[in-house]
């Protein structure tokens, strides 16, 4: 059979779904390998779905395409334009979007399979085809290496994916060594005592202390990250109070940060800790309570490799490049993946974006940002010459 790659993209960018709730588009994956005789196993860390196509004996490949939308109102204005609303983990209803590309990404893998699918004569091995759950928040690729993925799965040579990025269609980046960001997600309660706003002294303001605390943040990266470095703290929320005459217990903020290696990520984590305690101290308010969730670890592409799957697109991809500045500062979870299979990844990025509007001078829409609209009738026949041309580096 063949895929309308085209439709089913647009089928999926029109009905995005949150972080473990792609249960619509883990039954359209399922469906379209069941489909292609592929052998598919559902419910891989809740939403997750892989499928595995053996071709007589060689190298095992994985392949990683990840499900999940964003939190985002879409404003493109395409015909196919998310409308859709989902509720998120704090139980609020929010607008939904792929504001990221993993609609793509899932179009990608499922046309790459059915390519290899139709080319048996042309390579022999296994190609796992992993379909990956809640990667914006992180948490998708530990469920499914939780849920058994490394042991109930062929065992990988090496993990391949790509990424859609705001550059022009027609253009792959293959970086070596460290390609994007390690990042840490801290939620921190200053706990004071509330009272009257008529009467601030009988308090201990947990609203003072989280502000000052928010402030001294900032000197983190400007005075701790030496200038050759690179990190990156957000405050991205601060929660407290429910009257203007009430000052409360509590103030809540939450924080993410992002750092080039795992020496800053560490010095970044401890000066954290350290100024939300100082200041807590310093407000005269108990300690404050500091949760960090499970972060992403520096995607590190090997360079041999690397350079291999680079070799292999460059002739199918013209334009595919060494990415040469290396590393984002954005974050995945995708590396979990061969960390846990102990083999090596190579992870690249392949543009989405409509020439023209480079040369015209145009704001380029970049991932998370409600205008984000592939060109995706030329950027989906790319994405899977790709990622097909990666796959025949190991498998023909």
């Amino acid at each position: 059979m063949t895929l309308d790659l085209l439709a089913l993209y647009q089928d999926l960018h029109a009905h995005p779904e949150l972080g473990f709730q792609e249960h619509r588009t883990a039954g359209i994956v399922a469906d379209r390998l069941a489909d292609l005789g592929i052998d598919t196993t559902t419910g891989v860390g809740g939403t997750g779905v892989v499928g595995v196509l053996t071709n007589g004996d060689g190298p095992v490949v994985w392949l990683r395409a990840d499900m999940d939308g964003l939190p985002v109102e879409e404003q493109t204005g395409l015909p196919y334009a998310s409308t859709h609303r989902g509720t998120d983990e704090t139980g609020r209803e929010v607008p939904t979007m792929h504001a990221c590309g993993h609609d793509i990404h899932v179009t990608w893998l499922l046309g790459t399979l059915e390519r290899l699918v139709a080319t048996t004569a042309d390579w022999h091995g296994t190609v796992v085809a992993v379909f990956q759950p809640a990667e914006e928040v992180i948490s998708g690729a530990r469920a499914m290496i939780e849920d058994g993925l490394v042991d109930r799965f062929p065992t990988p040579d090496v993990v391949l994916g790509q990424h859609s990025a705001p550059a022009p269609v027609g253009t792959v980046a293959v970086g070596s060594g460290p390609v994007m960001a390690s990042s840490d997600r801290f939620t921190v309660t200053f706990n004071g005592r509330g009272a009257h706003g008529s009467a601030p002294q009988a308090s201990l303001d947990p609203i003072v202390t989280a502000a000052s605390a928010v402030v001294r943040l900032q000197t983190v990266v400007s005075r701790e990250v030496g200038p050759s470095d690179a990190g990156v703290v957000t405050v991205g929320t601060f929660h407290a109070g429910t009257r203007p005459n009430i000052i409360p217990d509590t103030a809540v903020i939450e924080i993410s940060t992002r750092a080039r290696n795992e020496d800053t990520r560490a010095r970044i984590v401890a000066s954290i800790e350290r100024i939300v305690r100082a200041e807590s101290d310093a407000g005269g308010l108990s300690a404050p309570t500091i949760e960090r969730a499970p972060g992403a670890d520096v995607l590190v592409n090997d360079p041999t490799h690397a350079a291999r799957v680079l070799d292999a697109i460059r002739p199918v991809v013209p334009k595919a490049v060494d990415l040469e500045s290396g590393l984002a500062m954005a974050s995945e979870d995708v590396g979990q993946l061969a960390t846990a299979a102990g083999v090596p990844i190579v992870y690249w990025f392949t543009g989405i974006t409509d020439p023209e509007l480079f040369r015209t001078g145009a704001d380029i829409p970049s991932n998370h940002s409600p205008f984000y609209a592939p060109q995706a009738d030329t950027a989906i026949p790319v994405g899977v010459d790709a990622l097909v041309a990666a796959v025949g580096a190991y498998l023909r």
